[in-house]
């Protein structure tokens, strides 16, 4: 268990996500440098001015699956100066992300208190080999013992894959595939404010459940949203602030980086 500011009423927390590292610096993905544009998404969060308390990473940290790619992000998010808390997307290769501990910075924590009225739990839900997510018996039940134990606080959920479909019949081949028995165990308790994805690179929010369910960008391709075949978008890489509140609601924010920097190839017809 990590215990993070726990004299606060509101916490806030900065997601990144499915920043595709590779080992080479000049690595691109769809005609993307994922180095140049994680860089450029980590500068934008600085210059932001906000106070943050926590960085979160929903997943896809790599593209290649190496240990360099790893290390590649733990630099990157040195100059945020707050621990951040990680989780393994389809595209990642849990060992290489354990390569780099003991790391200062990244914690593999999944289980956070977060002030003095919330908890965020860290899911797994990578299929090894498979790009569609699933979440094993021992995560449901790990999900609902949590639950349990903790009744009065708030609680946000994190996992890479989305458990509701964002209305791309591409990627909704690729959603959360047991989603029913993960909304089942939520069902189970009232405490569930919000569920937080990678995965879609879109913004995405909806509520289901009473529960709110948000997706946010990638640091470096965006898919395009409603699309049935595989699609890139023309809006910029980007990032999520939340500031989980006292009352037990989740005020979110989308940022985008400025200008036309990052433009992948659209020619692609996927990756």
């Amino acid at each position: 268990m990590k215990i993070i500011e726990p004299n606060l009423d509101d916490v806030t927390l900065v997601q990144i996500t499915d920043t595709h590292l590779f080992s080479d610096s000049d690595g691109e993905l769809l005609g993307v440098n994922t180095l140049s544009s994680f860089s450029a998404v980590v500068n934008d969060v600085l210059e932001s001015g906000l106070e943050y308390h926590s960085v979160i990473m929903t997943g896809d940290v790599s593209q290649d699956h190496t240990d360099a790619s790893y290390s590649r992000f733990e630099q990157g998010i040195l100059p945020l100066k707050k621990n951040c808390y990680w989780l393994p997307g389809n595209h990642d290769y849990k060992p290489s992300m354990r390569s780099i501990y003991p790391s200062t910075q990244i914690q593999e924590d999944t289980y956070l208190q977060v002030g003095k009225s919330w908890q965020v739990i860290l899911l797994d839900s990578q299929a090894e080999g498979s790009p569609h997510g699933f979440l094993s018996q021992q995560q449901l039940e790990y999900l609902d013992s949590t639950l349990q134990q903790y009744p009065e606080r708030f609680t946000l959920v994190l996992l890479h894959h989305h458990p509701l479909l964002v209305g791309s019949q591409w990627l909704d081949k690729h959603c959360l595939h047991n989603s029913e028995v993960f909304w089942q165990v939520i069902e189970q308790h009232q405490n569930v404010k919000g569920v937080l994805c990678g995965h879609v690179h879109q913004d995405f929010h909806q509520v289901h459940l009473g529960v709110e369910v948000f997706t946010s960008p990638s640091t470096c391709i965006q898919f395009k949203p409603n699309s049935s075949d595989f699609a890139l978008d023309k809006v910029s890489p980007g990032w999520r602030s939340l500031t989980l509140k006292s009352d037990g609601s989740i005020a979110t924010q989308l940022h985008r980086l400025t200008g036309e920097q990052f433009l992948p190839d659209f020619d692609a017809q996927g990756y």
